[in-house]
């Protein structure tokens, strides 16, 4: 896997067997490069000098894209210990140890923590397994919480297939849904 585009052009992040080898959890499912660019191309206007949190971060790909693309910053969030582990060995390499963290952390126990220190994000990306219905959870925590700025937007990977629960969110307004294949991507913009 290799960024796309920006400052890390060209930069490997690594290989599937790298995130895959000796873990315990579900195999990884990258985002596609073919949806990465999607991805930034709707965020083209706001990526530049933003705060970047990467949810369920797996090999860092959409994360590490951020900051080449020019996110002032990017936490990425993965509760595998070798994923987390890699992804903080790539953060070394490339010497970006003051725009970029990663925590070895189950989701919702990060965004507790996160917004009880009042950490605020421009934007959230979240790309859960497919077949976890922890997502309405995560939509709904950061809808009641102030983790995320004002005009601020989550973008959320999911299954063509199986549409988000979008109904009692008060301060995330549904945007649009773009559809790649089976992969959707659904954005939600903060408005109070």
């Amino acid at each position: 896997m290799r960024i796309s585009a920006g400052t890390l052009k060209g930069k490997k992040i690594g290989t599937r067997k790298l995130f895959t080898a000796g873990s315990g959890t579900v195999e990884l499912r990258p985002t596609s490069a073919k949806v990465r660019e999607a991805l930034f191309d709707i965020l083209r206007s706001d990526i530049t000098g933003a705060s970047f949190l990467d949810l369920y971060a797996g090999s860092g790909a959409v994360g590490f894209e951020a900051l080449s693309r020019g996110a002032g910053k990017t936490c990425f969030v993965e509760n595998d210990q070798q994923r987390t582990r890699a992804i903080q060995e790539l953060i070394r390499k490339a010497d970006l140890g003051n725009t970029a963290a990663a925590y070895q952390d189950p989701v919702m126990g990060f965004l507790d923590r996160a917004d009880r220190s009042i950490m605020v994000f421009d934007l959230i990306f979240a790309d859960p397994p497919y077949a976890s219905a922890e997502i309405n959870d995560v939509l709904s925590f950061i809808d009641n919480s102030r983790l995320l700025q004002e005009g601020g937007s989550v973008i959320i990977e999911h299954a063509s297939k199986k549409p988000l629960d979008a109904s009692g969110l008060t301060t995330l307004r549904l945007i649009k849904s773009y559809r790649y294949g089976d992969t959707m991507l659904t954005r939600y913009r903060k408005v109070i």
